[in-house]
């Protein structure tokens, strides 16, 4: 009996994770009716990446109700796999959250965020996963920090409740009164960025204007998180500016990684380890996974790059299905996939891969298998 690892991200606009997933195994158990097939749907930390790991209708997503970006209630929720609970920024602290024509990052919170790692500390969780992207906020990660227990003073010692805006009026931060659950958990943080804190390819100036941030309130949002990192200095004697990583999701992970046990990973790789990725490959014949577009920049911290790697790894082969073969994606041929095919390739159009894409991948798994013969 053979053993193939399904795990696709997902096809943008077309088909999420879970369904690219069940359309491909469909497509194995019609060439193989005897075949293990793992369902390991993947993303790459960014928006979707809770859906992907822990469907909705699972029985191991927690709702509640939190801050939102704009200081108004939502209801958000987190998941987990096993020990380790699954949070997206996105849930609680989330520019979709806020409507276009509203966006301000001085007023918006990472609060709902700290909510939500409250919320798994108290079901016992001490492995906490926070995917990082699709941010509306740019408060350092500090709204967080204060649903954690921390306290923030301006200079006539009056306490301030954080937002960007506050950054620059931050005199003091106490740590004393943080949850004492922190000191025995492990943070990881999941993005795809390599920003820092602070500077021309920080939070502030590389993110902000599309949280809703014009000149002026860059240059003020910067002033403040500058002013911040030295209050972070002076309270945890950890200088977080220039980490690599920190500039995600307006700074949220900056006050952690100075206060606990925690690391930046890219997306991926966070995702991977999370669901026991290299251990599944043990005795598999077959890897099949895919997106909605590949090209050469695949090959660097995305998806599909974290899967090949690991599998090569293990002397296990890689098929690779996609929506749409962009420039350079051959060159990923390198890296040990065995084939990369297009439902577009076996499609009469754009439009109805697009509206049919679960279809077509389901044909395209049987089709390659057969001709490659595994």
């Amino acid at each position: 009996m053979k053993k193939y690892i399904v795990c696709p991200d997902s096809f943008k606009g077309s088909a999420s994770a879970e369904v690219a997933a069940a359309a491909i195994k469909r497509g194995i158990l019609k060439y193989d009716p005897d075949a293990t097939v793992l369902e390991v749907p993947i993303a790459d930390g960014g928006e979707g990446t809770l859906d992907a790991l822990v469907p909705k209708d699972s029985v191991a997503r927690i709702k509640l109700e939190v801050t939102a970006t704009d200081g108004k209630k939502t209801l958000a929720e987190y998941g987990y796999i096993a020990d380790s609970a699954i949070i997206e920024m996105a849930t609680a602290a989330g520019l979709c959250l806020v409507p276009e024509g509203e966006r301000n990052p001085e007023l918006a919170t990472t609060y709902g965020v700290g909510e939500l790692v409250l919320d798994a500390l108290g079901r016992g969780f001490r492995k906490i996963m926070i995917t990082v992207g699709g941010s509306g906020t740019n408060d350092g990660g500090s709204g967080m920090l204060e649903a954690l227990g921390a306290m923030f003073y301006d200079k006539d010692g009056k306490q301030l409740k954080m937002m960007g805006g506050a950054l620059a009026k931050v005199a003091k931060i106490d740590l004393s009164g943080l949850d004492a659950r922190l000191k025995e958990t492990k943070f990881t943080f999941a993005c795809d960025v390599t920003n820092p804190l602070i500077g021309e390819r920080g939070a502030t100036y590389v993110y902000g204007a599309q949280k809703g941030a014009d000149a002026d309130m860059l240059a003020r949002l910067e002033a403040g998180m500058i002013n911040y990192a030295d209050r972070l200095l002076e309270a945890t004697g950890k200088d977080i500016r220039n980490v690599a990583g920190c500039g995600a999701g307006g700074g949220l992970a900056a006050p952690i990684v100075a206060t606990c046990d925690s690391e930046i990973k890219s997306g991926i790789e966070s995702v991977l380890a999370t669901v026991g990725f290299e251990a599944l490959l043990e005795g598999a014949c077959l890897v099949i996974t895919g997106e909605g577009k590949i090209d050469r920049q695949s090959a660097y911290g995305k998806a599909i790059s974290g899967v090949t790697g690991l599998s090569a790894k293990h002397g296990v082969p890689v098929l690779v299905l996609v929506g749409l073969k962009g420039e350079g994606a051959d060159e990923l041929l390198s890296l040990g996939i065995k084939k990369i095919s297009a439902i577009g390739a076996i499609a009469p159009s754009v439009e109805y891969s697009i509206a049919h894409a679960d279809i077509l991948l389901e044909k395209l798994a049987y089709d390659e298998l057969c001709a490659l013969k595994i």
